[in-house]
């Protein structure tokens, strides 16, 4: 298949062009590189001996969607594209809702005017809110988010949930992603924030690099077993192969189906420290801050829909995760930017 990929020189796109190019597929970039490298998808292509088709630009851009989707003939649309930093969301609300689900209203429109009616979007467990209990099966109520980038994130579900309804040639997966963390095992592709991480893993790897002088632990008071904030960590190739297995069921499968892709597990923020520490041989220095605005105190997976309909479950656990990151991160010290 020729498949669109939205946001495929970030850190989630990038692994999927490399997964897709591998089974086969013919893939083409749309990004417009505001916290991307290009340099990204130039390692794609020493990974897979293939350099993916690269367009620049922004899934906003109504004409440049209209003149891709009529250059290409199109199976199907893999959306990462989105802003994605939580405390960023609690200051700019309205950039997030303009770019995530503007975006993503833009993109249907042009997938539907070019006879391309198959989507696997990037989700996200934020959009179960402050949950009632864990694990976080797909049957779980709908919370309220509790920062505006999980709102974006439920905004475009509910958009993609209805379009099936109105038109049953559209095909969707809806990817709820729990907290994706490693890197290519090869150290050439991983996360590269362009700016100070808003994510844990790749703070505690800058700081172990030396880029950062020390973590900040926001909120040690939580009802958890440290008092520090719960998630559930999955390698980015277990997530990316999520993605893969949506595709192919979505294929046959019409409407909106929903999926939960995590490990089922979860990890305290001092758990992650630990376990970074012993894998990279580093210290990583940290304070204990108060809570951040937006976030919950735990949160983990429940992935059994997953395994059962898609076959897929985690195969990489938590020392797989960090030794990835620190090779990633060891061996590209400032990112992209240099090495």
């Amino acid at each position: 298949m020729h498949i669109l990929v939205t946001g495929g020189a970030g850190y989630i796109g990038s692994h999927a062009v490399v997964q897709l190019q591998q089974a086969g597929h013919t893939v083409t970039v749309l990004d417009n590189l505001c916290n991307s490298a290009e340099e990204a998808l130039l390692r794609v292509a020493r990974i897979t001996g293939t350099a993916p088709g690269f367009v620049l630009g922004d899934v906003r851009d109504r004409q440049l969607l209209d003149e891709l989707f009529a250059d290409n003939r199109f199976d199907a649309v893999m959306h990462f594209a989105a802003l994605k930093a939580v405390g960023e969301s609690v200051r700019q609300p309205l950039r997030y809702f303009e770019n995530n689900v503007g975006g993503t209203i833009s993109l249907c429109q042009a997938m539907e005017r070019a006879g391309v009616f198959r989507m696997v979007f990037s989700s996200s467990a934020t959009v179960y809110g402050d949950p009632e209990s864990v694990p976080i099966p797909e049957t779980a109520p709908m919370g309220e988010p509790t920062n505006p980038y999980g709102r974006s994130k439920r905004m475009v579900e509910q958009v993609l949930t209805e379009l099936p309804r109105a038109d049953e040639r559209w095909s969707v997966a809806l990817l709820r992603y729990f907290n994706p963390v490693g890197a290519h095992e090869s150290g050439l592709i991983g996360e590269d924030p362009q700016d100070i991480p808003n994510n844990l893993v790749p703070y505690i790897a800058q700081v172990a690099i030396g880029r950062l002088e020390q973590l900040s632990v926001f909120g040690s008071d939580y009802p958890t077993g440290d008092g520090t904030g719960v998630r559930d960590y999955i390698h980015v190739d277990d997530l990316v192969d999520g993605h893969l297995r949506a595709l192919e069921v979505i294929r046959e499968r019409p409407g909106v189906q929903v999926w939960n892709l995590g490990t089922g597990r979860g990890y305290s923020v001092l758990e992650m420290i630990r376990a970074f520490e012993q894998v990279s041989g580093r210290e990583i220095p940290y304070r204990l801050s108060p809570r951040r605005a937006g976030d919950i105190a735990a949160c983990w997976a429940d992935p059994e829909k997953a395994g059962r309909e898609l076959g897929w479950q985690a195969r990489h656990g938590l020392e797989r995760m960090m030794a990835d990151t620190w090779r990633w991160q060891s061996r590209n010290p400032e990112g992209y930017r240099k090495g």
